[in-house]
């Protein structure tokens, strides 16, 4: 009963999408005839769509529920994830972005991943690593999933088109990274620096000891060479010239 209702419900779906196309052509081509029939048909169609969903959430129930309490526990904690058999049965022991190719056009590809792969409620053909799967969720904790982002010999993330995570999820990689770094969950890499040729003895004159102030009189000046210092008649003349109106 179950499958011959499917198959009464497929026929108005398929006829309403080549009518949607062909209005779709028609709009193009600044040409609409009959622009009555397709709020029609996407008005049966949807009410077909939630009888179908209705009348199978009745068999499938243990089975849907099932799913939404995996969904809810990943989101929760995603790292779990990572070690339930899913993941090693789709993934293995290789990074997530292992294997994964871009669909581009010609035989160059382009120099930057895309920007986001999902764009309000519709999906690109080829998501990225990260999008394809809703079970992989980015989170600071998630430290399995992080770590395969980040190269084991010098610690700098992944450039995008290496692994082909979209602009977004590797900003947001980026962010998680730097805060399980800043939490002490990751590791950090230092620049290495060498100070062997470095002279830290104090036996050079810079840094060597202070003489003791001379003692002076009130009379003497503090600077030997200042009270012998005798100014040009001629400069001092033309300065007085010059500042004469200011001068008291």
């Amino acid at each position: 009963m179950a499958a011959s209702f499917r198959s009464i419900v497929r026929v108005p779906s398929r006829i309403f999408l080549v009518l949607q196309r062909v209005q779709e052509a028609q709009k193009a081509h600044g040409v609409l005839r009959a622009p009555f029939t397709a709020p029609l048909l996407q008005h049966f169609f949807y009410s077909t769509q939630l009888s179908n969903i209705n009348s199978s959430s009745a068999e499938g129930d243990e089975a849907g529920g099932e799913s939404l309490e995996n969904l809810s526990r990943y989101r929760d904690k995603p790292w779990e994830y990572l070690k339930s058999e899913e993941y090693i049965e789709h993934y293995g022991s290789k990074p997530v972005w292992a294997g994964y190719r871009r669909n581009h056009k010609g035989g160059i590809p382009p120099q930057k991943t895309r920007k986001t792969c999902i764009r309000g409620r519709k999906t690109c053909g080829n998501p990225c690593p990260i999008c394809r799967d809703p079970n992989l969720i980015i989170h600071y904790q998630n430290v399995n999933l992080l770590q395969q982002f980040i190269s084991p010999y010098t610690g700098i993330v992944h450039d995008p088109t290496q692994t082909g995570v979209c602009m977004k999820q590797q900003k947001l990689l980026t962010k998680a990274i730097e805060t399980a770094r800043d939490h002490g969950l990751l590791p950090t890499e230092l620049p290495f620096v060498d100070y062997a040729g470095e002279d830290y003895s104090n036996s050079h004159g810079a840094v060597g000891h202070t003489p003791p102030p001379p003692s002076k009189t009130t009379d003497e000046p503090w600077y030997s060479w200042y009270g012998h210092i005798e100014p040009n008649e001629r400069e001092l003349a033309r300065v007085k010239k010059i500042y004469k109106a200011y001068l008291k």
